[in-house]
């Protein structure tokens, strides 16, 4: 299957209730899984929320990158084996690193989820952006590009010629790589806009 026939998976919005909890590889922890493309075992791209409840290792992921965002808690320490340590903090903190590396998470004070975008980084190109939603936001598809969008607040609708229900706080909307289309995303709060396109 090419990258852009895996972009290409079909545009739907995926409320929070349906993302599949399922433990991590290495059995440590617990994740929600929002979407895969392809939905297989050989995914390109993949979206989930890591519930963290303890100091944990992270599961390795060879040939993928990661980019982590901080839900919700009072924050994560990311300690890797080289001894570079990062501490993501409220609200919304990031890190993208390679999929390989050894690295632990630490509790700064309790539970946190934390936001996990991983994909292929020989076959795929990803930017995670973190906006505010103020009014209209418009996201354009086009033959190689895809987008998928994870509301962390407030609520949003896409207006226009589209059947795509709204979204409400902590729902995710893919909009698949095809023809070239325009949608426009209405409302107020925050989100998380993922742009992937072929390497």
């Amino acid at each position: 299957m090419s990258t852009d026939t895996v972009l290409s998976a079909a545009t739907r919005v995926i409320s929070r209730g349906e993302y599949r909890r399922e433990r991590w590889r290495n059995g440590l922890g617990w994740t929600r899984e929002i979407l895969r493309v392809p939905d297989h075992d050989d995914w390109q791209v993949r979206l989930s929320i890591a519930e963290i409840e303890q100091d944990a290792a992270f599961s390795s992921f060879p040939g993928v990158e990661r980019e982590l965002v901080l839900l919700q808690g009072q924050g994560l320490r990311l300690r890797f084996a080289d001894g570079a340590l990062h501490t993501l903090l409220p609200p919304h903190d990031r890190l993208r690193f390679a999929g390989e590396a050894q690295v632990a998470g630490e509790l700064v004070d309790g539970v946190t989820h934390d936001f996990n975008l991983m994909w292929r980084r020989d076959a795929i190109a990803a930017e995670l952006l973190h906006r505010p939603l103020v009014g209209s936001m418009f996201f354009f598809t086009e033959a190689d590009t895809a987008w998928a969008i994870h509301l962390l607040s407030g609520q949003a609708q896409f207006a226009g010629d589209t059947d795509l229900p709204p979204l409400e706080a902590g729902d995710t909307a893919w909009l698949a790589a095809g023809e070239r289309r325009r949608f426009a995303l209405h409302g107020g709060g925050e989100l998380l806009a993922i742009r992937l396109a072929p390497r």
